[in-house]
């Protein structure tokens, strides 16, 4: 039997003391990948936006394990069977989740780690630590990638309603100051059930889903999705992709040794190797920040520029609408930026590009999020709520974006 007086205890923000016991899970808290998360930003570039925001991904990860084992207590509380190796399994799970993104979360995903997601890269991590800890981590990973016979764990790592998105929505808001996206964690826990094997909310609370729903589709347009954090993303995934022209044509740029890594590999790195995920788990924001002041005097026009746009927060100009951009008008951006800085059309698209963003805050899927009526029946949420119409949030919204210099109008 496990000793209970054998945890630390760590001092969280939002949920106060965090208990860690000691063993598995404190384990791989201590190991070097999981602590290089405490140098990945959470929120990407969202700082240059709410200058609060400078929580890391190793915050997120111990707010999910912490709310991961209140959800499993909640659930034996109403009879539900699970065991104390299901417990730490799907804590352990939940603490990895995010272990594979990259600097600034997203960035490397779209520019020189190509064909990759953090997903895939994560699994690679618990694949390796599973090795290192003789096995350990096998119900962990049968559960993060569905696998698992009892399948409302995998929902309680992954799905609509799960302790990821659970705890980012209510770690995002307080850090930024947005209080549109505070939801009620304590009460969504609480009505937490299973039925048929699957995760399921009590009747009772409804419009605390319906809040978080709501909360969902706000945080994205308000702070995801704001149009500076948006600008200075996409601004840093051309820097990493100039970096990465311009090495594989040997131009010499100063980088870290693991960054130089993936500059250099011009082939996608899908699936990872284990040099690839080695050199990966010494990556991470400094790198990119380091990298890119040194560039900000390079002798590249595109790469010295974009650079100093980050580091300066001197950002391009955007604009939003619903209709895409008409070719004449981009072209003509384009055609003025060639002119004003005398640098090539391919180069000028580094300045002046389009794209789209999305916002969907639910999706009719197999993962849906299920209400238990008082009566035992299991019926989605959209179909459950009377109080607020929820459709509407099931509709893909989508927006496109022009992005350019400012000094051209």
């Amino acid at each position: 039997m496990k000793d209970p007086l054998k945890f630390t205890i760590i001092n969280d923000p939002i949920y106060g003391f965090i208990t860690l016991p000691k063993g598995l899970l404190f384990n791989l808290v201590e190991h070097r990948y999981f602590q290089r998360l405490r140098r990945i930003s959470q929120m990407g570039m969202s700082y240059l936006v709410y200058p609060g925001a400078h929580h890391t991904r190793f915050h997120h990860a111990l707010g999910c394990l912490h709310i991961m084992g209140k959800a499993c207590e909640t659930l034996r509380e109403k009879g539900i069977d699970i065991s104390d190796e299901e417990m730490e399994a799907v804590q352990a799970a939940i603490l990895l989740h995010d272990i594979g993104h990259g600097p600034f979360s997203h960035a490397m995903e779209n520019s020189i780690v190509e064909n990759t997601s953090h997903e895939q890269i994560s699994l690679r991590f618990m694949q390796k630590l599973n090795v290192e800890f003789n096995g350990s981590l096998t119900m962990a990973i049968a559960m993060f990638s569905g696998s698992y016979p009892r399948r409302f764990f995998h929902q309680l790592v992954s799905g609509q309603l799960d302790m990821d998105r659970t705890d980012y929505l209510k770690r995002d808001s307080f850090y930024t100051g947005m209080a549109e996206g505070n939801i009620n964690t304590e009460r969504i826990l609480a009505m937490l059930n299973v039925k048929n094997d699957k995760l399921v909310v009590e009747e009772k609370g409804i419009y605390t889903i319906e809040k978080f729903l709501v909360a969902r589709r706000l945080m994205y347009w308000q702070v995801y999705l704001h149009k500076t954090s948006l600008v200075a993303e996409q601004l840093l995934v051309r820097v990493l992709k100039r970096a990465k022209e311009l090495t594989m044509a040997d131009h010499k740029l100063p980088a870290s040794p693991a960054l130089k890594y993936f500059l250099n590999n011009g082939a996608p790195l899908a699936p990872f190797t284990e040099e690839a995920l080695e050199v990966f788990s010494k990556l991470d924001d400094y790198d990119i920040i380091m990298a890119m002041k040194s560039w900000c005097d390079n002798d590249d026009f595109v790469i010295s520029s974009l650079s100093a746009m980050i580091i300066n927060r001197h950002l391009l100009a955007i604009k939003i609408k619903k209709k895409p951009f008409s070719e004449d008008f981009v072209q003509a951006k384009v055609d003025e930026v060639m002119s004003k800085y005398k640098i090539t059309r391919d180069e000028a698209h580094y300045f002046v590009f389009t794209g789209t963003i999305t916002n969907q805050a639910y999706t009719f899927t197999k993962q849906g999020i299920n209400i238990l009526t008082k009566k035992g029946k299991v019926i989605d949420v959209i179909k459950a709520s009377d109080q607020l119409s929820l459709k509407p949030l099931t509709k893909v919204i989508v927006k496109n974006f022009l992005c350019f210099p400012k000094s051209i109008g």
